[in-house]
């Protein structure tokens, strides 16, 4: 199962068009990632890539349990 196509559009107008990802693991520690992104290259792995994560695996597909992401964070990321 995947995220609604709502649920995605809402996740990317509170980002920004920017990767949200805060994972301490990454080189970018604590803070945002902040990688600019471009809406049409969701699922690319060029510049501007992206993908919609389910911050709790086990959760659902809400938009509280989405977090967009850089395609390198989202890769990396369990």
């Amino acid at each position: 199962m995947a995220f609604p196509d709502e649920v995605v559009k809402q996740a990317w107008e509170r980002a920004g068009a920017q990767c949200e990802c805060e994972r301490r693991t990454h080189s970018h520690f604590y803070t945002p990632c902040n990688k600019t992104l471009t809406w049409e290259k969701r699922g690319s792995t060029v510049r501007g890539g992206w993908e919609a994560h389910q911050i709790n695996i086990a959760g659902s597909y809400a938009l509280s349990n989405c977090e967009i992401l850089c395609i390198a964070c989202y890769d990396a990321s369990p």
